[in-house]
């Protein structure tokens, strides 16, 4: 029966493996599209991506697929039907039921358009960012939102059609928990943003100036030889919207967006899209093809960024080393600068306009904005038309600034033209489960400040990939979060880690 059982996985591997590698196509294609395509080859761009599409979904939808995975479990009620499997290998079959799941229940049909849609809505955004022209994009959002609320229906969901989309991203989260979860953080950051704001400012006015953008991306380049990323197996460039983007564990890409006048924009950037980078890479290749060489969800992945972006790359120790070598690459008006100054100063909490140059306590409002805007988009109670005054009546409401152009406002995402509804309370989730990953981290590492310190950063990858990297979809995010710290997740770990923090900073 063993033999049996590994001869079924095998057969159902080697199938996902072939619709694996059409993705990955698919996203090298689309990471072209966002990095080094000529502008005019937009169109046929569209059309490619929509047939790759339809021929993936035809490969993860066949009836081949779906015989192979009937041999494994059955798919109406989602039970096991064999003996034999280890459990990495059932915990893949799962997960393969459950994608199976969602991808036949949207059409090919549904799925090709809305490939196409996008496409064209990416060129359409970044020409509406440029050009400042909300109305000009307007038309792509209505398609997007229209596509993702048949998306819901087909999905099927049982309390909001917002269930459906953000389900997507991380698996059996719903809308009234997440509303829960951002009610108890906006309880917390409004009164702690507030008492920040009574303090007298930090100087940060040596991170702005001329900081040339070739020795930006040098100093990036520096950052993340130390985290680990390798650079054999994956690439820095520029993009409108800074992203990382992954074809297998041997091709992790990713990208930065350079301020010429504001030092830390790219900097914060490059530790952020390194630290998804690395869980990419660090997956297990020979698993490749099956949900073992996946990501868990998207806010275990964002966990991994805001680790290296936030907790490691916003701390004292961290910056101990890399002052020096920073104001070696940059002189001027860092060469006085102390430690203690420059710390005080990238922690600076001030609400500011747009949401990945925000600071740690203020991202989660920019986090919450979105949600529910998103979510009142989709249940039909916010029009299109009204997106930027509902926009820029939240940023006043959650933040206390307004923007006085859209390009600052709500086309400042790249999220929407992507059609990635239910997308962005990862971002905050993320925060949440870095915190207690952290946890996790210290009671392994009580030294880490002093390794850090030191310039001695690899053992960090080394632990997340012990706890986080080599599972792929072996566990659900609650699960592996709890298997790494011995803790049931709660949001307590982050509050506590700001509370910490800029109580010792006032």
């Amino acid at each position: 029966m063993e033999n049996q059982a590994k001869k079924y996985y095998d057969e159902l591997h080697k199938l996902s493996y072939q619709a694996h590698l059409l993705s990955g196509v698919s996203s090298l294609i689309s990471w072209d599209q966002e990095t080094y395509m000529p502008e005019g080859a937009a169109s046929i761009r569209a059309e490619q991506l929509q047939a790759l599409s339809g021929i993936i979904h035809d490969a993860k939808t066949s009836k081949k697929f779906s015989t192979a995975l009937s041999k494994l479990i059955d798919i109406p009620t989602g039970k096991i039907n064999i003996k034999g499997l280890k459990k990495p290998e059932v915990a893949a079959v799962h997960a393969w039921h459950r994608d199976y799941s969602k991808e036949v229940a949207l059409p090919k049909k549904f799925v090709e358009e809305f490939t196409k849609l996008t496409s064209e809505a990416l060129i359409a955004w970044c020409h509406a960012r440029k050009e400042d022209s909300f109305h000009t994009f307007a038309p792509y959002l209505d398609r997007i939102i229209s596509m993702n609320r048949e998306k819901a229906e087909l999905l099927g969901y049982k309390e909001h059609p917002y269930d459906a989309l953000l389900d997507c991203f991380e698996p059996n989260a719903t809308t009234s928990e997440v509303d829960r979860l951002f009610t108890d953080l906006k309880n917390f950051l409004t009164p702690l943003i507030k008492k920040i704001g009574a303090l007298k400012p930090a100087d940060s006015s040596f991170l702005f100036g001329k900081f040339s953008p070739s020795k930006q991306m040098e100093f990036g380049k520096k950052i993340l030889d130390s985290i680990g990323y390798d650079m054999r197996r994956g690439r820095l460039d520029l993009s409108s919207h800074p992203f990382s983007s992954a074809s297998h564990p041997t091709d992790s890409r990713i990208t930065t967006r350079i301020h010429p006048n504001s030092l830390m924009s790219n900097l914060s950037a490059v530790l952020h899209e390194g630290g998804h980078a690395l869980y990419e890479m660090g997956l297990p290749a020979i698993h490749y093809g099956s949900p073992l060489c996946e990501a868990v969800s998207l806010g275990i992945h964002e966990s991994q960024s805001r680790f290296f972006e936030t907790r490691i790359g916003l701390s004292k120790p961290f910056w101990s080393y890399f002052l020096n070598p920073l104001k070696k690459t940059f002189k001027g008006p860092l060469e006085n600068v102390s430690l203690d100054s420059f710390y005080k100063a990238i922690n600076q909490v001030k609400p500011s306009l747009i949401r990945i140059e925000a600071d740690e306590v203020t991202y989660n409002l920019h986090i919450i904005l979105r949600f529910e805007l998103e979510k009142a988009l989709i249940e039909g109670s916010l029009k299109v038309r009204d997106i930027p005054d509902a926009w820029n009546a939240k940023m006043r409401e959650l933040l206390g600034v307004t923007p006085k152009t859209n390009r600052e406002g709500c086309l400042q995402d790249i999220h929407w033209s992507m059609g990635a509804f239910g997308y962005f309370p990862t971002y905050a989730l993320g925060n949440i489960y870095a915190s207690h990953l952290f946890l996790g981290f210290q009671q392994d590492h009580p030294d880490w400040e002093t390794k850090v310190a030191s310039g001695n950063l690899l053992f960090i990858k080394k632990w997340l990939n012990e706890h986080v990297y080599k599972y792929g979809r072996q566990f659900s995010s609650k699960e592996l979060l709890e298997k790494a710290t011995k803790h049931k997740l709660s949001s307590t770990a982050f509050i506590d880690y700001l509370s910490n923090k800029y109580k010792k900073m006032s």
